[in-house]
């Protein structure tokens, strides 16, 4: 399963319909929450995800809406008997934020939380199971970054290419993991019976000018979840306060070759979403979409 799981689309204040942030990323038996702002913990318990869901805790900086449901969180990993360690990657300059918020008040810990701080630039800070995880740093008025995961390149076997070399069962998996395998007298090779399948990619960006980071996210997207806090007729402020447009966040979009922009984190300014997708649509016209409290937006099936 790889979706993202939309808990709230607000940005600095919580409105009726618009929970503070939180997206948790499933994908392939991982869940990465990202931003878990106030409320975050009966978000999920409305969206269906548990606890025991998230395996990474990832935090782009701390401001309120981004990291107000952490202590929460992280108490429900212990209440929950979370049998796994999560890891949590937040910035470095914000080590004491995170240890306020760790322990902000008493309770029983048993869950295993590991801190991962991120600093640098563009750096791996995760090489896991499924792809690597990079964080970028980004230009908002406090130390945050953007995170990026690329699923490692792979092969996709051609049952026809297979069939006609004699090659079956477990014959295939032997050749999966050696390379090569010798069938009726002649070596048969990996490539000869595969086609290269690219890994998929996922990024997330939140509060930010316009910046390096932002392309270097976004690049070549299957998946991009950014902000979108402000319209272009409030450009000023959006630059003067470190945030994005609905036109700037689908101009990268765009550029980038983006296959599903999620647009979100949206200012309690704008009572109608539907302005943040007619903005968008002038740049970009690809898939689409507008995100609700709630929501689940599968990733893009292979290319």
């Amino acid at each position: 399963m790889r979706e993202l799981v939309v808990l709230g689309t607000a940005s600095q204040v919580p409105t009726r319909t618009r929970g503070h942030n939180g997206y948790l990323l499933r994908w392939d038996g991982e869940g990465l929450l990202f931003d878990p702002g106030e409320g975050a913990q009966r978000q999920m318990l409305l969206a269906g995800v548990s606890a025991t869901d998230v395996t990474r805790i990832c935090l782009t900086h701390f401001h309120g809406d981004h990291c107000l449901g952490l202590p929460g969180v992280i108490q429900r990993l212990s209440l929950d008997q979370v049998p796994h360690p999560v890891h949590a990657y937040f910035p470095a300059s914000g080590r004491e934020y995170f240890a306020r918020l760790r322990h902000a008040c008493a309770f029983y810990e048993t869950a295993e939380l590991r801190e991962c701080p991120v600093n640098g630039a563009g750096r791996v800070v995760a090489t896991t199971p499924i792809g690597a995880i990079s964080a970028y740093p980004l230009e908002h008025v406090i130390d945050t970054y953007g995170y990026r995961l690329v699923e490692p390149d792979g092969v996709r076997m051609v049952p026809e290419l297979l069939a006609a070399r004699g090659i079956s069962g477990p014959a295939v998996g032997q050749l999966q993991r050696d390379g090569f395998i010798d069938v009726n007298d002649r070596t048969v090779r990996l490539d000869e019976v595969s086609r290269p399948r690219p890994g998929q990619r996922f990024a997330f960006v939140m509060d930010t000018r316009l910046c390096d980071g932002v392309w270097a996210l976004a690049e070549g997207a299957d998946l991009l979840v950014i902000e979108a806090t402000f319209l272009e007729e409030d450009a000023d402020l959006a630059h003067r306060f470190g945030h994005l447009t609905a036109a700037q966040a689908a101009r990268v979009a765009a550029e980038s070759g983006v296959r599903r922009l999620v647009l979100t984190h949206f200012s309690q300014r704008y009572p109608d979403p539907a302005a943040f997708e007619t903005e968008a649509r002038q740049h970009f016209d690809g898939d689409l979409v507008v995100a609700v409290d709630l929501i689940r937006v599968p990733v893009p099936p292979r290319r």
